[in-house]
């Protein structure tokens, strides 16, 4: 009985697989990005995109636009368009272009907010140049963070999916699909053998989309930490009334949480008064609006809770 349910179960597996390749590989661009050096426009790199507008709207990743202003957009149908860049926000690591031409019809997109760890996800893409590729996996992690350099900077992308689902060169910018085809990430980092990263497709990320459009850049509030999901000490939980926090894995030297008194291995209680049990609920605050505006914080540092004042500094871009 168990050899004759293998291969059903193989079969199921491979049926979803191929749906979902199905669907969205249409909406999947393999992107050439290029550069105007001396009055000559040549190709720089490229990546993968998804069309997620009906009016020619895709999204990628800030660096696989890099600095350059547009280049050709490929569709797996064979059809092709010049792109331009319309805005790029290099903390999420997240770009808008807009295709100058025909553009198949967009993805659906999901919410990485009901992930959970062990979900099949599949990454579609054009890994080395090999256009309309696909792998499968599983979500390995949630909640972690990835260094991002701007410059001489170095700062960090939250709240970034982990997969095993195999990434190359070439699959950044493209989706990563759960298994009702729904894009749930766009495909941001190779971190490792076997261990790849993806930006959530989430109601933050999609304000930054929403920011992206309307204004091609994103003010954001620094604060210069990184954080990362952990689980609250017994009496702290019974406490506050909740089992799950995050934790700072890292403090950026000179920024306005070193300033305030922030160190390594705080557990964050509160911010503006608010709970905070997750990356996003950070996230969510640094945006325009706090830019020079004291803002509470409260950590427990064992064994005493510790209250602070930081100040987030307006983060600025650097090419």
């Amino acid at each position: 009985m168990a050899e004759d349910a293998e291969p059903g179960a193989l079969d199921a597996y491979s049926r979803i697989v191929s749906g979902v390749a199905k669907r969205l590989l249409p909406s999947v661009a393999s992107l050439s990005v290029h550069v105007e050096r001396r009055g000559v426009t040549a190709p720089v790199g490229a990546g993968s995109a998804v069309v997620f507008t009906e009016d020619g709207f895709l999204l990628t990743n800030a660096h696989v636009v890099g600095s350059g202003s547009g280049g050709v957009a490929q569709f797996s149908d064979g059809g092709q368009a010049p792109y331009s860049v319309v805005g790029r926000d290099r903390l999420s690591d997240l770009a808008v272009v807009r295709v100058h031409g025909a553009t198949p019809p967009p993805a659906e997109f999901g919410d990485a907010d009901r992930l959970v760890v062990g979900q099949l996800v599949i990454a579609l893409g054009n890994p080395l140049g090999l256009a309309g590729s696909v792998t499968a996996g599983v979500v390995s992690g949630l909640g972690r963070s990835m260094p991002a350099r701007s410059g001489a900077a170095v700062r960090f992308i939250e709240d970034v999916i982990q997969t095993d689902a195999a990434l190359n060169p070439g699959n950044s910018g493209g989706a990563l699909a759960d298994a009702s085809a729904r894009v749930v990430g766009i495909n941001t980092a190779v971190a490792g053998i076997g261990l790849g990263l993806a930006v959530p497709v989430n109601p933050t990320s999609m304000r930054i989309v929403t920011t992206l459009l309307r204004d091609g850049r994103v003010r954001r509030a620094f604060l210069g930490v990184a954080v990362a999901p952990a689980p609250l000490p017994v009496g702290l939980s019974a406490r506050i009334g909740r089992d799950q926090g995050i934790r700072i894995v890292h403090v950026e030297p000179g920024s306005p949480a070193a300033v305030a008194g922030l160190v390594v291995g705080d557990l964050v209680v509160t911010v503006g008064g608010e709970p905070v049990d997750d990356a996003q609920a950070l996230q969510r605050r640094m945006f325009a609006e706090a830019i020079d505006v004291p803002l509470a914080i409260t950590v427990f540092r064992s064994p005493a809770m510790v209250d602070v004042i930081a100040r987030p500094t307006e983060l600025i871009d650097q090419p």
